[in-house]
């Protein structure tokens, strides 16, 4: 599943719509005008499109608000946070790097000309954006699913979404540590910085040679080097 904001260009809003699509069948979950990039506004439509059509393996998402903190030393938010503790596993695209969100580019790009042609017909922004969803998802084939419609290939997750989820469960033996108030983890004699919206969480760490990596549920969150005592975000899985 990728997520993303169209540019607010044309929109007669601060943002454009919020886009949850599909990465398989190109499926449009939610297509919804927010007004804002507010991440409780952003969960309130994944919460609704997780309950209509469960939770998805993965999602993909850019390094903006509300998925990506510039502000934080890993970038996560409290959004962040709660789709992983749905056991979602996040993979955010390269920095300035909007190609790996092609499929979400393409459908952007779909939407603008669909503007640019039509015009809002003097209906309401949201009634617009519903008709445009169904007929993409509905009527308009595609040529990368051999000239099927995404409605027709496209299938529900049968994983629940749970409110509540219980805390995380990490494998029998693993090696399992707590975040104090502040997201810092006090490993080796040393006190290491792995994100202050996980404060309090529990983490399971993964030795590989001289280096550490941090999970959070099924996300790897950090990576400690031991060799030069750095904690550092993980390149090659930002950019996944």
């Amino acid at each position: 599943m990728a997520d993303g904001f169209k540019s607010p260009i044309g929109w007669q809003a601060p943002t454009g719509p919020l886009s949850v699509i599909d990465d398989h069948s190109r499926y449009v979950i939610r297509l919804q005008q927010t007004g804002s990039t507010r991440g409780e506004l952003v969960q309130e439509q994944l919460q609704i499109g997780f309950g209509e059509n469960g939770l998805p393996e993965g999602m993909l998402m850019d390094h903006g608000i509300p998925w990506w903190s510039a502000t934080t030393a890993r970038g996560a938010t409290e959004l962040s946070v709660w789709l992983m503790k749905q056991g979602i596993r996040l993979h955010w695209s390269g920095i300035r790097h909007p190609q790996t969100q092609g499929k979400v580019e393409r459908f952007h790009g779909e939407l603008e000309r669909a503007l640019q042609r039509r015009g809002w017909q003097g209906k309401p922004l949201q009634q617009w954006l519903d008709e445009f969803r169904w007929e993409h998802n509905q009527v308009r084939p595609h040529e990368a699913l051999q000239m099927r419609t995404p409605a027709s290939v496209w299938r529900p997750s049968e994983r629940p979404y749970n409110p509540q989820p219980a805390r995380w469960e990490y494998p029998a033996g693993a090696h399992v540590r707590r975040l104090d108030g502040d997201g810092k983890l006090n490993f080796q004699g040393r006190i290491w910085n792995i994100g202050q919206a996980l404060r309090r969480q529990w983490v399971q760490l993964v030795g590989m040679r001289d280096r550490v990596l941090v999970y959070y549920c099924r996300t790897l969150v950090r990576e400690l080097d031991l060799s030069i005592q750095r904690s550092t975000a993980v390149e090659r899985w930002m950019e996944t």
